[in-house]
Formats: C-alpha cells, structure tokens, sequence
C-alpha cells in the first residue's frame, strides 16, 4: 500500500509538468530498443545508421498512434464504449497502409537520398514497416490506459477520503449541539433559582466551548485534555444534582503526550446523566475508572438507573461514537456496553499513540484488550 501510495502520487508521472519530457525519454528509449532489434535480427547496418532511421521513423509513430492514444482510449474505451472502439481501431489499422507507405514513398525516402544515405527502403507497402509502425502505437495506448485508470483510481481514493473527512466532521458537530442542550438546560435551572453559582458554571461552560470550537478541529487532541473536559463537564452536572449524586472519577496510568480522537468519552456520560440518572428518584451514582496500559485506554463508565426504564442504547451519542469508532479505529478498538437492570455498564478499549505519530495514519497492531474481556461488570456502590 506505501509503494501504491508512493506511484499515485510521483510527481513526474503524473504532473502535466512533465509532459514534454515524458514523451521525449519514451520516444529516445523507444528507438533504442528497435534499433537494438534490427541489429540483434542481422540486418547488415551499423548500430548508428538503425538508431538513426528509427529516429527518422518518430513522426509517423506519433502520427499514427496519439489519436488512438488521446482519442480513442479516453473517449471510447475508459467510456465503455468497447465496441465502437474495436471498429475505430480497425479503420484506423486500415488507414494505417496508406500512412505507411505514403511517408515512406514521400517524406523518408527522400530525406535519405537527400543526405545520401545508401541501403534505402523501396518505395510501396512494406508488411514489416506497416508491422514497425502498429506495434509501436500498441505501447503508448497500453501506458496511456494504466495511467488514465490510475489517475480515476486516485480521484476515487481522494473522493473516499474526503467522504470519511466529511462524515468523521458530521458525527462531531452532531456531539456539539447534543452537549449544549444538556449544558445549558442545567445553567438555565440554576439562574431561574438566582444561584450564586451561575457565574462559575458559565465560566466552566465557556471553557469547554473554547475546546470544542478552537481545541477539537483536529484529527486527535492530547488525552489530558480530554480528561479534564470530562471533568469539567462532571463537574457541572454535580452542581445539579448537589448531595444526591456520589461520583467516583480515576485516571490511572501515563496520560501525557498520548493523543485520542476529540470528544470520544463524552458522549457516555452525557447519556449516563440524561438516560440513567435523570431517570432516578432519591440518591444515584456514577463511577469513571480510566486506565491508560501499554499503550492503551481503557474507559469504563458505570452509572446507577432506574431499573424499569430501558436504556437508549442506541442513542444519537452512542450511535455517533460507534461510527467514530470505526472511522477511527479500525481493528483498534472494542466497545462493550450491557444494560444490568439497576445500573448500566460501558466499556471501552482503544490503541493510543504517542504525539509523534497520527492516529488515523499510523499502522498498529490489534490492541490487547484482555482487561476487558470476559468481564463481569460490577457496580462502585
């Protein structure tokens, strides 16, 4: 996949740059190689004198091949117009003798007399000029269509690309909006009471838009980061549900220099609050238990719930964090989630890398996400 990477986009290949030189070293390698040909074959001339012909002979190479080249491969065959380009080829093979042996009787044997040049071809057809002469408009087109289908290759990678970019863009403004109805519904109960604290939530709200709007546009942001918006937001719903909620929030491991997809985690405990503990009557519970081992994060999040209301695992958050997941993380990642009636469980395993490397682009083994297999989820009250 390097190499292919690396070919699509050879600058010399395929820049119009380049164009003119392009042609030039196909058509000096090109009479090479005949003239080569005809003297390994035994006709009795100098190598000199068949390069020399050979080189006589470009013009009505590129005569006769380009408009097969620009024309009918293009504009035919890359168009599936298979049949018409058959019988094109055809007329043009035929139209071929008389361009042969008209440049020959008018315009190479002439010159050659005019330079005094001895051992010259007859005038008339000739099979094995006419041969010469279609054999060499068969590589230019067998070149032109690999590079016309690599370069539609490239335009469909490039347009894969861009769809994932645009999709992966989607799923996070689709997070954005879902995080302020939530937020601000909160800030908006506490200025209806004249709280007080009011003032320090929108402080703590604002911060959190400086990182969604200005931090997130990025492919990754440090996993400190992230860590402390998760805190900031749990911060902001404890001031909601006051001495009802009991939070336990870890974070074990090295966070530092270790980068993560943006607002990855969010959305778990935006649905742990909307879907489990808003759901509640009297005192409920959230655990966040976040390990970061051999290069890898591990995520657990366990929120107490009213046990006769379904949860929404489906949700727009949790829907929005598969597909990132598997934008992202292909083969790098595991998400376990399980409803066990009174409180509910998401686990989450992703492969990190350092700040050095891409996550999208960096190759990585399959991570090892034994501390979360075969778990029996277990609730922190």
């Amino acid at each position: 996949m390097k190499r292919l990477n690396e070919f699509l986009s050879n600058d010399f290949i395929f820049s119009p740059r380049y164009r003119v030189w392009r042609h030039v070293i196909y058509w000096s390698f090109h009479v090479t190689i005949w003239a080569t040909f005809w003297l390994v074959i035994g006709v009795p001339l100098s190598f000199g004198r068949h390069l020399l012909n050979m080189t006589m002979w470009v013009p009505v190479f590129i005569l006769f091949s380009y408009p097969l080249v620009y024309g009918a491969i293009p504009h035919l065959l890359l168009k599936g117009r298979v049949s018409l380009f058959f019988l094109v080829m055809l007329a043009w093979g035929a139209v071929g003798l008389f361009i042969d042996a008209a440049y020959r009787s008018y315009v190479l044997i002439p010159v050659q007399e005019a330079m005094g040049l001895d051992n010259i071809l007859p005038r008339g057809p000739l099979p094995f000029c006419y041969l010469c002469m279609t054999t060499s408009a068969a590589s230019p087109m067998i070149i032109r269509f690999f590079k016309l289908c690599t370069l539609k290759q490239r335009e469909w990678m490039q347009a894969q690309k861009e769809k994932v970019t645009a999709e992966l863009q989607l799923l996070k403004a689709q997070v954005h909006p879902h995080f302020l109805f939530n937020t601000l519904n909160n800030i908006y109960s506490f200025s209806m009471d004249n709280s007080p604290k009011t003032p320090g939530l929108i402080l703590k709200l604002s911060s959190l838009l400086s990182y969604m709007l200005y931090e997130c546009d990025t492919k990754e942001v440090f996993l400190e980061k992230e860590m402390e918006v998760m805190k900031n937001y749990i911060d902001l719903e404890r001031e909601r549900y006051g001495s009802r909620l009991d939070i336990s929030f870890s974070v074990q491991g090295d966070v530092k220099e270790k980068l993560i997809a943006p607002l990855l985690l969010l959305p778990f405990l935006e649905n742990a609050f909307k879907h489990g503990i808003s759901q509640q009557i009297g005192r409920y519970w959230l655990s966040v238990d976040v390990l970061v081992k051999n290069d890898a994060l591990r995520c657990k999040i366990i929120n107490s719930k009213n046990e006769y209301v379904a949860y929404r695992e489906n949700g727009i958050g949790i829907r929005n964090v598969r597909k990132r997941l598997q934008f992202l993380y292909p083969g790098k990642h595991e998400l376990k989630i399980s409803d066990e009636g009174n409180f509910f469980v998401v686990s989450m395993a992703v492969k990190l890398v350092s700040r050095s490397a891409s996550i999208i682009e960096s190759p990585g083994r399959p991570i090892n996400t034994e501390f979360i297999k075969n778990e029996d989820p277990q609730p922190a009250y």
